[in-house]
């Protein structure tokens, strides 16, 4: 008979190491190699979210709908989508090239991919150029696998909760920057239109935002390219000749190291999916797809106008919003998130952040409701922004936690970047469901009135609570990554 599930709890043995076992001190970071691998974390956040406030619009004014304003969800949702549809197909291929040929030479063909794409989408004036130029970018994007990779790397067991945390802190800043620079900078020619008078701007209303985006990605290209070191070890140091794992006698551990991770890069994916690995990814999978669920509602939800139950708000004003969120997530995992890991320990806290899903889902109808009863978005409307920020902020400490979990779960150092691939593709795969999948139940619910309108926000409950059953099946205690 198996045993009963463990309770979603952490025990006193949650810490980061074995009970019994005393704490090592904590290592330093190499903190300009991290920093400069956080330059390059920052911009796809940036580049991928700072279409999100203008979308909407963008679909509005290419006449696709043919006028219908609940059927910009459609359109907008497979847009949003198609990155991570093309990112799922190829991410695990580009980690796994990157156990082969170095970190560096996959990362360097991401952000050339992300710089093309972006401007290509800025140049875009019909549906179908949009699609091109967002499948471009996920085909050539495998960047966000390697860089949880890398931060592997160069961390240990003492110091991967303020590694990963890093992680979550300049993601934060890419959502910060990304959707105010894109309510900001779109239509340039009626915001200051002495300065953007040119015809150019009529025609491409929205090349400025995806333009400093790509000079954003440009910049980081150059900061790989000089100052980034190359973290895998076969790549740090001469290949040896021999092919077997027979080492002589004198060979340094280095070596011998050099020697494993060569011959290991080759092992077949299947032996991979054990269930010490495949529960934290399927947690990763499902994490991602509710998030991105609620990234891509919130600006359809805001720019929904107010007949519809949504806010009716523009992109200036959308723009600001998101931004806000984005900044205040930054903050708590720069300032609290290792020192609530020590507190609470790893399971605990995920537990507890998946938790405020269902919450967050909450405010949407309440919001609906108040705007319907008051007629205009008013400071009981704010309020209820606000009380939604403070619950996605904690919502977002789950990723911090769920990244350590999958990089505990590694059996041996030499496949990293096959987990890290393995848990970026199943993201993917959920990230590029989620948006189609979200604001398709959105347009569905507001042109039947399911729900009074509100019949997404229950489904995407119901799937939180999947999540906090996938929370309970995690181990209480976390490998140490460094026996």
């Amino acid at each position: 008979m198996n045993a009963p599930d463990p309770p979603c709890v952490a025990s006193e043995t949650t810490p980061l190491v074995p009970a019994g076992v005393a704490k090592r001190p904590k290592t330093p970071l190499p903190k300009f190699q991290i920093g400069i691998l956080m330059m390059l974390h920052v911009t796809e956040p940036i580049a991928s979210m700072s279409i999100f406030p203008y979308i909407n619009q963008l679909i509005r004014e290419l006449g696709i709908t043919g006028g219908d304003d609940a059927a910009v969800g459609y359109y907008a949702g497979i847009i949003e989508s198609l990155f991570f549809v093309m990112q799922s197909l190829t991410v695990l291929k580009w980690s796994r090239l990157s156990d082969r040929i170095g970190r560096k030479p996959v990362l360097s063909i991401g952000l050339l991919g992300t710089c093309i794409s972006m401007l290509c989408f800025g140049l875009s004036t019909t549906f179908w150029s949009l699609v091109v130029s967002r499948c471009m970018c996920g085909v050539l994007n495998g960047n966000i696998g390697v860089l949880k990779t890398m931060m592997a790397e160069l961390t240990d067991s003492t110091n991967m909760a303020q590694g990963f945390a890093l992680i979550q802190i300049f993601w934060r800043v890419g959502t910060f920057v990304g959707p105010l620079m894109g309510g900001i900078l779109a239509r340039p020619q009626d915001s200051w239109p002495r300065l953007f008078a040119h015809s150019f701007w009529s025609k491409y209303p929205y090349f400025l935002p995806c333009a400093v985006a790509a000079c954003f990605v440009v910049m980081a290209y150059f900061m790989l390219f000089f100052y980034l070191e190359e973290t895998l070890s076969t790549k740090r140091r001469p290949k040896m000749s021999s092919t077997t794992l027979s080492v002589p006698s004198g060979a340094d551990i280095d070596d011998r190291e050099v020697l494993a991770q060569t011959s290991m890069a080759d092992m077949p994916m299947r032996s991979l999916l054990t269930p010490a690995i495949v529960i934290p990814i399927a947690n990763y999978a499902m994490l991602s797809f509710l998030d991105i669920s609620l990234r891509t509602l919130m600006p359809l939800f805001f720019s929904t106008p107010m007949y519809l139950g949504g806010l009716g708000l523009a992109p200036s004003s959308i723009g600001p919003w998101l931004a806000l969120f984005g900044i205040a997530d930054g903050a708590l995992q720069a300032f609290f998130f290792a020192k609530i890991v020590d507190w609470l320990g790893p399971k605990r806290l995920f537990c507890v952040a998946v938790s405020c899903f269902a919450p967050v889902m909450l405010v949407f109808p309440i919001m609906s409701w108040l705007v319907h009863a008051r007629g205009v978005v008013d400071h009981a409307i704010t309020f209820a922004l606000l009380g939604q920020l403070v619950l996605t902020v904690i919502w977002g400490l789950a990723f911090g936690t769920i990244f350590m979990f999958i990089t505990a779960s590694a059996p041996a150092k030499n496949v990293l970047g096959a987990i890290n691939g393995l848990g970026q593709t199943s993201a993917s795969v959920a990230r590029a469901i989620g948006p189609a999948l979200a604001t398709s139940l959105f347009a569905f619910s507001k042109e039947h009135n399911l729900l009074d309108g509100n019949a997404v926000f229950v489904i995407l409950i119901m799937l939180a609570g999947v999540l906090r059953w996938l929370a309970s099946q995690l181990p209480d205690e976390m490998q140490d990554r460094d026996e």
